[in-house]
């Protein structure tokens, strides 16, 4: 093999394997996200006494509902960014390294 031909193959197939999988993470948490945020602002829309329930002398259930799901994004975020440093930019390496043999 000539010095900077690309290797086929192995190389193609973890690289293809590697966006599956970062296609995969990347949806089920996109999935989760849409999910918790949609069906909020459906319940805030259509029934909104769920939400009006006081839950103390001042707060409604709104308040600690609408924290959580800013804190699910949060934690989905970083459920991604330890995946991507751990996994993800170890095999993105991994390739860039046996490419250049």
């Amino acid at each position: 093999m000539q010095p900077g031909q690309p290797r086929h193959g192995i190389d193609e197939a973890a690289f293809a394997e590697l966006v599956r999988k970062k296609w995969t993470i990347s949806l089920i948490l996109t999935a989760i996200m849409l999910v918790v945020y949609y069906g909020f602002i459906l319940v805030l829309a259509f029934e909104k006494q769920i939400f009006a329930q006081k839950i103390g002398e001042t707060m409604t259930l709104g308040i600690p509902v609408g924290l959580g799901v800013i804190l699910l994004a949060c934690l989905l975020t970083g459920i991604y960014v330890r995946w991507a440093n751990s996994t993800y930019d170890s095999s993105v390496n991994s390739i860039i390294e046996n490419m250049r043999k």
